[in-house]
């Protein structure tokens, strides 16, 4: 699978699915995946160190979450199991992406506070407690960065951004930029070549 079909609209080659399975957290989960959507073959290596070293939110956790950029939804329905009082908006450019993310939410029972949408559907209100994102870094270094522009600043007053990015594709640069920008960011984790970003507010 080449990378411009996960983050095209609509993917144009064959909707050929499968089934995939993984344990994040003391929970099995076993999901739907289709060709054209990211990682259609397995959990995503550096999903994986994400949920692993990120602060995941527990059963006390409410809130509104986001996952940006949510392929068929791990991430998403990961953050909806481990807090049943929070609301999680799964959003993806891919058409399929979010059909699937749809599926796996409603097959695991998670369809009422798994909200699938395109980018431009979120309501322009809705501010974020926490933003989970394995971003797509192939789209290139400024199509990123406008991603962390159009999106960071929706975190409410005490939110955090969980974001994991591939060390070779530009982790310590979006580090670096992020810093610029004004935001806190501390590196939590250094794992198979991914970095597990937190960013917190603004500090201005």
């Amino acid at each position: 699978m080449t990378a411009e079909h996960y983050f095209s609209a609509e993917p144009a080659t064959p909707d050929q699915r499968g089934e995939i399975a993984f344990n994040v957290a003391g929970r099995d989960y076993r999901m739907t995946v289709a060709s054209g959507v990211f990682s259609a073959g397995r959990l995503d290596p550096g999903t994986a160190v994400l949920l692993r070293k990120g602060d995941l939110p527990d059963a006390g956790t409410a809130g509104t979450f986001l996952d940006l950029g949510c392929g068929y939804g791990p991430i998403a329905c990961v953050l909806a199991s481990e807090a049943p009082r929070a609301v999680v908006h799964a959003v993806d450019v891919n058409s399929r992406a979010r059909e699937l993310t749809a599926l796996n939410a409603e097959a695991l029972g998670l369809a009422g506070r798994v909200r699938v949408a395109a980018p431009g559907e979120v309501p322009d209100d809705v501010s974020f407690d926490q933003i989970w994102s394995n971003p797509p870094t192939h789209v290139g270094k400024a199509e990123l960065r406008a991603l962390m522009e159009r999106w960071l600043p929706r975190l409410a007053p005490g939110g955090v951004a969980w974001l994991v990015i591939n060390r070779h594709l530009g982790g310590d640069s979006l580090h670096a930029w992020l810093v610029e920008r004004g935001w806190q960011v501390e590196r939590i984790a250094s794992q198979k070549g991914f970095r597990v970003l937190r960013v917190a507010g603004k500090t201005d």
